[in-house]
Parts: C-alpha cells; structure tokens; sequence
C-alpha cells in the first residue's frame, strides 16, 4: 500500500504561482512513476505531469507545457508541482498518483492521493 498527501493548494489570482506537494509513504519501493491528474466539475479526469522516480523522465501535458514544472525529492518521498502563469482554466482538483507505467492514462496508476483545489481568479 501507497499512502499520498496532496498539499499546496489554494486560491491565486491569473499570472500567480502555486507550488503541490505529495508526500508519499508505505511500499514506495514499487514506484515507478509519479503523477499529477487535475478534474473540475463536469470534466473528466485530466493527465498534467508524470515523473520518473529517480526523476530523469518528465512528461507534460501541452496546455502546461512551459509553465508547470515536476520534480521529486527521493529523500523526502515527495513530488513537487511548480505552477507558473496560472489561468483560469487551471482551475480543478490536483490528485496525484503513483503507479508501475510511465503513462498518461489514469488506469496505469495505482494509488492515488485525495487532491487539492487550486482556484485561480481572472
């Protein structure tokens, strides 16, 4: 079992700067990737960005290609979503995730955390 905690999350207005956080713990060793998804209402669940776990591969997702930054922290079992530019169609739930497959499907991902709002004001 993966236990995730999201946090971070948080009301900013259009061109602001959040940084997530997931903290990770249980039987990490079995992590390959980790991941943040994003949903708002009446949308479907949303890929944004993956890591490896040693963190060499990066994946993003193209509406936030140039302005969100991943990265992880082995020693702390924690990734990290640095979000720039923020827009208001930024605006959702951020979950992140854990799972086996470096992918962008959410069905490859095992664990998933509970989310944070990140609500950005125009």
């Amino acid at each position: 079992q993966v236990q995730l905690v999201e946090s971070g999350g948080g009301l900013v207005q259009a061109g602001g700067s959040l940084r997530l956080s997931c903290a990770a713990s249980g039987r990490t060793v079995s992590t390959a990737t980790m991941a943040w998804f994003r949903q708002s209402p009446g949308k479907e669940r949303e890929f944004v960005s993956s890591i490896g776990w040693r963190g060499f591969i990066t994946s993003y997702a193209d509406s936030v290609k140039g302005r969100f930054t991943i990265s992880i922290d082995n020693a702390k079992n924690t990734m990290y979503l640095q979000m720039n530019s923020l827009k208001p169609e930024d605006t959702a739930v951020y979950v992140c995730a854990v799972g086996r497959l470096d992918s962008r499907d959410s069905r490859n991902y095992d664990y998933w955390g509970q989310g944070t709002q990140v609500t950005v004001s125009s």
